[in-house]
């Protein structure tokens, strides 16, 4: 049997800890008669899941008769690309020509007889909504790692006014949360501070370690401590089994430590920790070689006064590296990254 788990980011892995509560939101919401939402941003740190999960909601309803799911890349002109992905589906195609529309001025190298052209990208795609309304379909659109880019921007102005007028349009978005703030605050994108953010939280402990129980073998004590060593994070959750899975009979779990380490360090944490100012570095390099947890022991360890910290301290919460949840302590919600933050500094 193969290795059942995978280091690859975005393809979904044969092992897989669904988010249930979270997916079963937006599909209820989706596949509703009067839906509330029409649009959900999903984000979370790199490795948490999100283009599964996106990925995962368009399977499901592009087995519905009743959906049509198009992907646009977000490094391309979205509405052109939109326009274009919409007059190729094969199902909807002879409607889109039985009802006259000539896309030829738009590069799409289509001509009908005696229709008059298409000179503007968002009455094209008004029309041919028009026409998957006519035919009770539902279109979702996905794009995965936005960014706030002017494609992005002109998309989501386009999208909001199609919502005005109606049409059957849905749309999944992923991205790291800064980047998803960042649009969220463009000029004339306010409408999308009313979309709901679906913040990746970690995988539930007690069916991940089911999974390894499963998959290895194990009683309850040795699945649970592999679980705890992922905290959840669905990327440590693939590296760990992956690692067990080569080395299980010839390496012990604190063995494959130092190779589980690199891995989330080559993979991710490299990254994240580029990313971050000086000051972020000083307040996770202050908990980790002191084992803070205490907001006020930490912040008077590096002399920052509480209002400065503050900052600080919700960037890194955004940024997805620290859990802020109780009140007067902050912690690392990824797995050994106190470990990889000492190896930063020695």
């Amino acid at each position: 049997m193969n290795n059942p788990f995978t280091l690859s980011f975005g393809k979904k892995p044969l092992q897989y800890v669904s988010r249930i509560s979270q997916n079963s939101e937006i599909l209820e919401n989706f596949t509703a008669t009067e839906p509330s939402n029409q649009i959900y941003m999903i984000t979370g740190v790199r490795g948490s899941g999100k283009t599964v999960m996106m990925a995962g909601i368009a399977g499901e309803l592009m087995e519905k008769e009743e959906w049509v799911v198009v992907e646009l890349n977000p490094t391309r002109d979205l509405l052109q690309s939109l326009a274009g992905k919409l007059y190729s589906l094969p199902e909807m195609h002879a409607h889109f020509v039985q009802a006259r529309i000539d896309l030829t001025v738009l590069g799409l190298n289509v001509s009908l007889e005696n229709a008059v052209p298409v000179t503007d990208i968002e009455s094209a795609i008004a029309l041919m909504l028009d026409e998957l309304r006519k035919k009770r379909k539902r279109l979702l659109i996905t794009v995965d790692e936005v960014t706030n880019c002017d494609s992005v921007r002109v998309f989501a102005s386009s999208f909001q006014i199609f919502l005005r007028q109606e049409y059957p349009i849905f749309l999944l978005m992923t991205g790291l949360y800064d980047n998803i703030y960042d649009l969220q605050n463009a000029d004339a994108l306010t409408f999308l501070y009313r979309a709901p953010k679906m913040v990746l939280e970690p995988l539930n402990y007690t069916a991940i370690r089911k999974r390894y129980m499963d998959i290895f073998e194990l009683d309850v004590e040795a699945a649970g401590k592999m679980a705890g060593l992922t905290k959840g994070y669905p990327f440590a959750f693939q590296v760990l089994g992956y690692l067990r899975w080569e080395n299980r009979t010839v390496k012990t779990l604190e063995e494959i430590l130092p190779e589980y380490d690199q891995y989330l360090e080559e993979y991710v944490y490299g990254k994240i920790w580029s990313e971050l100012s000086d000051l972020d570095r000083q307040v996770l390099i202050r908990m980790s070689t002191g084992g803070e947890t205490k907001v006020k022991n930490i912040r008077e360890g590096i002399g920052m006064k509480p209002e400065q910290f503050s900052v600080y301290r919700d960037r890194l919460k955004r940024k997805g590296v620290l859990d802020t949840s109780k009140y007067g302590e902050v912690s690392f919600v990824l797995p050994r990254f106190a470990e990889f933050v000492l190896t930063r500094i020695l």
